[in-house]
């Protein structure tokens, strides 16, 4: 950050790339930390059946541990994104890392739903810096003529780790019990540091030059977590009390103060003319959408094989490998096939997978085969693996290189309320309908609803850019 630089004086170089020899040592540290970023996201849920018998959990203590999480995505999200573009990218990088670490140790040691919310808070915080600071770190570490190449490969590592998540926490909780759920992290972070330390070259946004527009990243990050929370509770609260009224008339008045600041500043956090820019629009309706999938799907799958089926933390994870196996396969593929093709085709496949994958879904009973779970869990693999990657390209391409960060908050903003919102819906239809079989099979239609919808949006898209 220059803030003495005059915008008529500022010098604007092309960024250098990290040392041929030490390019892909920063992308394993860095890939790493995004790695356990994204795992910690979902593998929680395969371990929420022992959480549950453990410390004598609720349906909305296990709601509130999966969307706490989401809650400190979405209120330091862009916030992060933004110090990390300002402040240097690896310097910020480094206290997330380390926060993160601190976090999943508390986690592991919580013997209360309390401390375990509490520390998966922190976690949500720290997870925020890691998810947007590691996208511009990598782009700034290769030359441009492999920069698609490295955020591809990152944003596959980034697929895999949310996908797996459910099968290696079935695995963990099996052998080590859920606290070693948590505990992995902290080994792993160690790891990462160590490789980051002599090979990620300190990068930041050089044309800054008005510094960090704090009233809008206040408001920013109060008006989003106050919808999060709205949608997570008001089924607990009550749809009409008081308590959840409240909660939403705040939101909307920051996030409607939030705008009127951001049209007046000379370097808004936001920028509304991106939502102008189809492809940003796009990015933004597919991570809503994606999120809103997996979370739902992946928090009540486990409940419905350890409650219905009666299977524990080994054959759960194994259950679901058909989906986390798929989508470790087709990562890279897919992201071939969007640098030749551009990522609107591929989203639309994905989003088909999607719909049908839901529609398998809406049909378990307590007695389904394996076989037809097995079915509609590729399906979703499938649909996974062609709208994660694409979507971030679909993001990054709308903006400069120097505001990557920027995009990246702002889509995996997007991405956060696509998740807390939808498992929100998915658990009052769950709870509506009675919890189990049926309730799972309302909260399938309702997943199928949203992917449909984002086809639809897609196409409209599409459209506008035609014309």
């Amino acid at each position: 950050m220059t803030p003495s630089t005059t915008p008529s004086t500022a010098k604007t170089e092309p960024p250098k790339a990290t040392p041929p020899d030490r390019k892909w040592w920063a992308f394993a540290g860095v890939g790493l930390i995004s790695f356990l970023g994204c795992i910690d996201l979902t593998i929680v849920n395969t371990a929420a059946p022992e959480i549950q018998s453990d410390l004598g959990a609720s349906v909305t203590d296990l709601q509130l541990i999966v969307n706490i999480f989401i809650v400190a995505l979405s209120m330091f999200m862009v916030t992060m994104g933004r110090l990390a573009d300002t402040y240097g990218r690896r310097r910020v990088l480094y206290a997330g890392a380390v926060l993160f670490g601190l976090a999943s140790l508390g986690a592991g040691l919580a013997d209360s739903i309390g401390w375990l919310i509490a520390f998966r808070f922190l976690q949500g915080a720290a997870g925020a810096i890691l998810y947007t600071s590691t996208g511009a770190i990598v782009q700034n570490a290769f030359p441009e003529s492999q920069r698609g190449r490295a955020i591809g490969a990152l944003y596959s590592v980034n697929g895999v780790g949310l996908a797996v998540g459910p099968l290696l926490g079935g695995v963990i909780v099996s052998a080590l019990g859920w606290h070693w759920v948590f505990w992995i992290n902290v080994p792993l972070v160690a790891v990462a540091l160590a490789l980051c330390s002599f090979s990620v070259r300190e990068s930041r946004n050089e044309q800054s030059t008005t510094g960090v527009d704090w009233p809008g990243l206040v408001l920013l990050s109060l008006g989003i977590p106050a919808v999060v929370l709205a949608f997570t509770l008001g089924d607990n609260w009550g749809w009409t009390s008081a308590r959840t009224l409240l909660l939403l008339a705040f939101a909307l008045v920051a996030l409607v103060a939030f705008y009127l600041v951001e049209r007046r500043v000379a370097d808004p956090i936001i920028s509304f003319r991106l939502f102008r820019h189809p492809a940003f629009l796009t990015a933004l309706v597919s991570d809503f959408a994606l999120a809103c999938f997996y979370t739902t799907v992946l928090f009540l799958l486990p409940l419905y094989l350890h409650d219905v089926r009666d299977f524990g933390g080994y054959a759960t994870g194994a259950l679901l490998l058909p989906c986390t196996a798929v989508m470790a396969v087709l990562s890279p593929f897919v992201g071939r096939l969007t640098d030749r093709h551009g990522p609107r085709r591929l989203l639309a496949v994905g989003f088909t997978a999607f719909v049908v994958s839901a529609l398998l879904l809406t049909r378990l009973t307590a007695d389904t085969s394996l076989v037809f779970l097995s079915v509609a869990l590729v399906a979703m693999g499938i649909g996974w693996a062609c709208v994660l990657g694409p979507a971030t390209v679909s993001a990054l391409s709308s903006v400069p290189e120097r505001q990557a960060g920027l995009a990246m908050g702002s889509s995996w903003t997007f991405h956060n309320l696509g998740g807390a919102i939808g498992l929100a819906a998915g658990i009052v239809l769950y709870r509506t309908h009675g919890e189990g079989t049926s309730g799972t099979q309302a909260a399938m239609w309702m997943v199928a609803g949203t992917s449909l919808a984002a086809l639809a949006a897609l196409g409209l898209l599409r459209r506008r850019t035609s014309q």
